[in-house]
């Protein structure tokens, strides 16, 4: 099944929103990846549905690939400084039903990337970094494909 355009016009969106539930795993993460491979002409943020507080181990495993969240601290969507993005990416159900609700008197993409939540794996540290490293590597292969590949957004020349 092909993604569907990033923008109403086809065009490569200039602000991107990355949701979640709580924007303490899933769209920071997405929020780190996008930004070290999408052009700095794009503006790019995540948020949550609720309020969550960061966790450790998605400093892990993005230190991993040579990225950071530096000072990010998990926020919701009445705590963004700016409201206006012509692509929101939801990453769980929860995001996904009030990114519809909050667009439904805009012109405002909204797409869905089923991410799994890494919070529910049991074991041994190294078992649940695995996990996280997943979602890290699902979100990354998602931004390749569907961000940098299918809407022609230029990567950032380093």
């Amino acid at each position: 099944m092909e993604p569907a355009p990033l923008t109403a016009e086809g065009k490569a969106p200039g602000a991107i929103l990355f949701m979640c539930g709580m924007n303490a795993i899933r769209s920071p993460m997405a929020e780190a990846i996008a930004r070290s491979v999408l052009s700095s002409n794009t503006y790019i943020r995540s948020a949550g549905v609720r309020a969550g507080e960061r966790d450790p181990f998605v400093d892990t495993v993005l230190e991993e690939i040579g990225l950071s969240l530096g000072r990010h601290l998990p926020k919701t969507l009445d705590e963004l400084e700016d409201d206006y993005f012509d692509l929101i990416i939801t990453l769980s159900p929860q995001a996904h039903h009030a990114a519809l609700e909050l667009t439904r008197a805009n012109a405002v993409e909204v797409v869905y990337w089923p991410t799994m939540d890494p919070t529910g794996e049991t074991g041994s540290r190294e078992q649940i970094l695995d996990a996280y490293r997943e979602v890290r590597d699902h979100i990354s292969a998602l931004i390749e494909s569907r961000l940098l590949r299918r809407s022609g957004i230029a990567a950032q020349s380093a």
